[in-house]
């Protein structure tokens, strides 16, 4: 059984992605790391509203932040994401799948004799 109080975060969690301009943020990040600027002109949503908003993903650690001289620049938090995806999974009843990284052999080049020589044993 889960602890009260990891409800009252996973709760949290879905409030704050529960929001249609949150989401566009987070949608706006998905093929990396942009500055507020960026953001901005991406989802049309202006200040003071952005930050506002921004702040809240970054309070519930949605995402993470760089600072570059004046700007500052936002990605997502992809282990924190992955935590609210198993969650929605437990509940789906399905199986997590793993994504696979960029320096995974079998991503690179890889061939079925790739693959019988890694399953191979000596």
């Amino acid at each position: 059984m889960t602890a009260p109080a990891d409800l009252e975060e996973q709760a949290e969690l879905l409030r704050v992605l529960g929001h249609g301009v949150r989401l566009a943020l987070l949608a706006s990040l998905i093929s990396g790391e942009r500055s507020v600027g960026e953001i901005e002109t991406q989802t049309g949503v202006g200040q003071p509203a952005l930050s506002q908003q921004l702040g809240i993903l970054r309070k519930a650690g949605l995402v993470l932040t760089r600072r570059e001289a004046k700007l500052v620049f936002y990605r997502i938090d992809h282990a924190r994401i992955a935590l609210v995806s198993g969650l929605l999974d437990r509940f789906a009843g399905t199986v997590i799948v793993p994504k696979r990284r960029a320096d995974d052999p079998f991503l690179r080049g890889s061939t079925a004799a790739t693959f019988a020589r890694v399953g191979r044993t000596a």
